[in-house]
């Protein structure tokens, strides 16, 4: 059942050790990599938003989102925990910005139909091709992404791991539970919803803003609730 969701992982881990091979390239060249890379990962965000069909589930789901997340302060106990790996690894491997290439692997890796359509197909059908696909595509992003962020993209193989077990272990709950049309309608949503915070984090890679990603992250969960409070009413 979490053969997919493992191999997943273990990619996005593979890629990261590759990318950091390439960490010691010119300052300059650095530079606009990032900048290139913002730049890719703002068109990802903007194209994922495209994918809502109520707009106003998303501007709720980003409002309420970030007033939990700053009421929660996510953003510096993220830093703060960023902080806390980067002291416990040898002087070798530590890297600035553990925090951001965490947060931003991690919305990355796990914003999209592909996480939860691939997690419900290993835990129903024992069928994990798409969930493997997903694996080469994120080990390959990884690469790019450690490259300039450093080993905090590894660790994003932990959320991705447990996001996509949980819902493989639970999909035959899921499927009982949730009919098709409501479960394609948060998909969509949260894929929207995602996707603003990807732009958020292009934007903040070309520097351009600052704005508090991580802070923004509980909107996932409220899509969840606006979603199935448009469905029971």
């Amino acid at each position: 059942m979490l053969f997919g969701t493992t191999i997943n992982a273990l990619l996005i881990i593979v890629g990261a050790i590759i990318g950091r091979f390439l960490h010691n390239i010119p300052e300059r060249m650095k530079e606009t990599v990032m900048y290139g890379i913002g730049l890719a990962v703002m068109v990802i965000g903007i194209q994922m938003t495209f994918a809502t069909t109520q707009i106003v589930v998303v501007i709720i789901s980003i409002v309420l989102g970030a007033v939990i997340g700053e009421w929660l302060d996510l953003d510096e106990k993220v830093n703060r925990l960023g902080h806390w790996i980067e002291e416990k690894m040898p002087q070798s491997q530590k890297s600035p910005g553990i925090a951001q290439g965490f947060v931003t692997a991690t919305l990355i890796f796990v914003v999209g139909s592909m996480a939860i359509i691939g997690a419900i197909d290993s835990g129903l059908r024992n069928d994990h091709d798409v969930l493997i696909m997903k694996g080469i595509l994120d080990g390959f992003t990884s690469i790019i992404l450690s490259s300039t962020l450093g080993v905090g993209v590894a660790l994003a193989s932990v959320p991705v791991f447990l996001y996509q077990g949980i819902i493989a272990m639970f999909s035959t709950q899921i499927s009982r539970f949730v009919s098709p049309a409501l479960l394609e309608f948060f998909i969509a949503e949260m894929t929207a919803t995602g996707g603003l915070m990807i732009l958020a984090i292009g934007l903040n890679l070309i520097g351009l803003t600052k704005i508090r990603v991580a802070n923004l992250i509980p909107g996932i969960v409220v899509v969840g609730v606006v979603v199935l409070i448009i469905n029971l009413f």
